[in-house]
């Protein structure tokens, strides 16, 4: 399960760099693998349940959206934009409540499990998944309204993610992590160039 999220992670990503709508097919079997780890491991369960009753969800209504937005010179490209400063104020604001109450409440919960050594420790990667499943859903609606902060997002949760991998040991996930950093670089610079060239046109973009 480890090698094939791995695998499906950077495919999934590397579409999304190259503007495809293709990537929510890739991201359906993702959501599959990481929620199968989920349940044979017993752990991080904000994670699994953000992406059974979301990340599933948003990637068929995204693949639609997408679909209804190709570049009118390339219909395999869709058209990208990014957010303006009020509107990161707010995704800021709501992924810090979502921290606090969501790892609060999970942390709250008695859930029998071996997988960590300590109290304590479990409490921090409680708290950190919390995180980065209110990062992953910020990332999800960016990926959805094809926003260039979903970059910044995958910046934030893979960086978080990588702390989870350490403190569980799951060293063979550092790989796909570094796949993360390596990709979204990529995709970063090549959204950013998108949208510089056709500024214009994406002033009157819809995000629907």
């Amino acid at each position: 399960l480890y090698l094939l999220d791995t695998f499906l992670n950077i495919l999934c990503e590397l579409l999304i760099s190259k503007q495809s709508r293709y990537n929510f097919l890739v991201s359906v079997a993702v959501e599959i693998a990481e929620i199968a780890m989920c349940i044979v491991l017993m752990y991080r369960f904000a994670t699994m349940v953000t992406t059974l009753f979301f990340w599933l969800p948003i990637d068929i209504i995204s693949y639609i959206n997408w679909s209804k937005h190709k570049d009118e010179e390339d219909d395999e490209l869709t058209m990208v934009r990014k957010l303006k400063g009020y509107q990161e104020v707010l995704v800021i604001v709501g992924i810090f409540v979502w921290t606090i109450v969501v790892g609060y409440f999970i942390s709250g919960l008695d859930i029998a499990t071996d997988f960590y050594t300590n109290k304590t420790l479990e409490t921090w990667i409680i708290y950190i998944d919390a995180c980065a499943s209110a990062v992953g859903i910020a990332n999800g609606l960016f990926i959805f309204f094809r926003l260039r902060e979903q970059w910044i997002a995958w910046y934030i949760c893979a960086a978080l993610e990588a702390i989870i991998n350490i403190l569980s040991g799951q060293y063979v996930l550092l790989i796909l992590k570094l796949g993360y950093f390596t990709n979204t670089t990529y995709g970063y610079i090549k959204w950013t160039k998108y949208i510089r060239e056709h500024q214009k046109t994406n002033e009157k973009l819809s995000l629907f």
